[in-house]
């Protein structure tokens, strides 16, 4: 009888351990983020904070600290460290947003108020600075020359030594330039057109020109090219290359015919952030090129304008006119990188290899 009732005790099903905690309810966020709204809005208010910026920083503090408190409280501190950290990084991301979109916003209302047809085909000729007219043709014709010529002169020398580094590189020599490409990436755009002016102008007796630039630019471009296209060949598969050389394929047809086609997408897309990181360097510009008002075809001979010069130089005259001028040339500039970000997504899209399912 005993032993039937042990059983039987046995037998019997416990009750089940819950599984799930409380969880906060999906509204709880937004909620708490509409009231640190208004209370860092009220906190500065009444702290007598003028800034917008200001507010919105109290307000980001005040709703990391309520998530982590309210979560702590209902779900369990490991789940309150969780959402710590990832409204910490929503933040973050809010907080470097937003500047971005500003001035996004105050360049396209500011530029254009003169933006137009007229003023992307016209130059300023002999128009005085402080008179509205004019335009931005000769900047634009300028900086893709001499971007153009930048571009010409560091993609090549830039995709040879990273071949060297990564296919045939050992030893000091190979140490020797990675060390030196590494300072290159870091130099001052003004250092590179200080070396240009006392070689090209001071020394060699030439005069200011968009090739001189261009030089300048070059240097510029050249590390960003170097790394880009180093870590791209990296990725490539070395079986693909054992493959290559097992059927007797000598080593430069490998790199020609597999290595580069298979890194063709990457590459490109590395020559055309580095364009795109050298499009707007002035310092280098005022220095070799001296801006001009008039347009210049011939980027090697005599003094061209650019568009960062071109908006650096119209707002140092101070004028109502030239500030607008200098606002919608600004507004062409961020057109152009934006262009070639795009071009180059698009690029690394288009070569991505194919995936199978």
């Amino acid at each position: 009888m005993s032993v039937a009732t042990s059983h039987r005790k046995v037998a019997e099903p416990r009750t089940p351990l819950a599984l799930t905690k409380s969880k906060l309810p999906r509204w709880t966020l937004p909620a708490l983020a509409a009231a640190a709204l208004a209370a860092g809005c009220g906190t500065g208010l009444a702290a007598g904070l003028d800034s917008a910026v200001q507010w919105g920083l109290l307000a980001a503090l005040l709703f990391v600290a309520a998530t982590f408190a309210l979560t702590a409280a209902v779900e369990g501190v490991r789940q309150a460290k969780d959402r710590l950290a990832t409204s910490a990084v929503w933040t973050a991301f809010l907080l470097a947003v937003v500047p971005l979109a500003s001035l996004l916003w105050e360049t396209a209302a500011r530029g254009s108020k003169v933006l137009d047809g007229y003023f992307l085909s016209h130059s300023m000729g002999t128009l005085p600075d402080a008179m509205p007219g004019g335009g931005v043709y000769h900047a634009i014709i300028g900086t893709l020359e001499q971007v153009g010529l930048a571009a010409l002169i560091a993609a090549p020398l830039g995709l040879l030594t990273a071949i060297y580094l990564v296919e045939y590189g050992r030893g000091r020599l190979a140490r020797t330039v990675t060390f030196f490409v590494d300072v290159m990436t870091g130099i001052p755009s003004i250092v590179a057109g200080l070396f240009v002016l006392s070689v090209w102008i001071l020394i060699l007796g030439f005069g200011p020109s968009g090739f001189a630039g261009a030089m300048a630019l070059a240097i510029l471009m050249m590390p960003v090219v170097v790394r880009s296209t180093e870590e791209m060949l990296k990725l490539v598969p070395n079986e693909l290359r054992e493959a290559s050389l097992a059927l007797g394929v000598p080593k430069w047809r490998t790199i020609l015919r597999i290595v580069l086609p298979t890194s063709l997408g990457g590459i490109t897309t590395g020559v055309m952030l580095a364009v795109a990181r050298i499009t707007g360097e002035t310092a280098p510009v005022l220095l070799l090129v001296w801006g001009a008002k008039t347009i210049n075809n011939n980027p090697f001979d005599g003094a061209q304008q650019s568009l960062p010069l071109y908006v650096f130089q119209q707002w140092q005259q101070g004028s109502d006119a030239s500030y607008d001028r200098a606002w919608a040339a600004a507004l062409v500039l961020i057109a152009f990188v934006m262009v070639l970000n795009l071009l180059a997504r698009g690029i690394a899209r288009w070569k991505a290899p194919a995936t199978r399912r």
